[in-house]
């Protein structure tokens, strides 16, 4: 059997881990509720000014990756988007709604959105510590 990377979207890998991730939740009776999103900011020109994409699953939902522009930070862009993925799950099956983010990037952000650290993962450059943050949602 051969090991590759795939740089290129290949259609089959999306349908192999939905079907393999159904399958595998069914056989230890757990709901899979996936459920893939995007959501952006887009400026009265069109362009795009921020964005917060990530899956839901099971019974949690994950920030994968929020970004604003730098052109737009500051003014609660970023919150906007963070509350837009909260009303879009809450009443939707999921519990709580799950993110990471390193040291210089977020946490304190999170926190000031009602998010709990979890876990703080230690590194040598505290810019790199890894936070693990929740927030309930059902």
């Amino acid at each position: 059997m051969d090991i590759k990377r795939i740089d290129a979207e290949d259609s089959r890998v999306g349908s192999f881990i939905s079907e393999e991730f159904l399958s595998y939740a069914g056989q230890n009776n757990v709901g899979l509720n996936y459920n893939e999103f995007c959501f952006i900011a887009e400026s009265d020109n069109g362009d795009i000014a921020g964005a917060v994409t990530g899956r839901a699953y099971y019974n949690e939902v994950h920030i994968g990756d929020l970004i604003v522009h730098k052109a737009h930070r500051k003014c609660g862009l970023g919150s906007m988007l963070v509350s837009a993925v909260e009303e879009a799950f809450k009443n939707a099956g999921y519990d709580k709604i799950t993110v990471t983010t390193f040291g210089f990037q977020a946490p304190e952000f999170y926190k000031k959105l009602g998010y709990t650290v979890e876990f703080i993962r230690e590194d040598k450059d505290p810019k790199l510590r890894k936070y693990f943050l929740s927030k309930q949602i059902g």
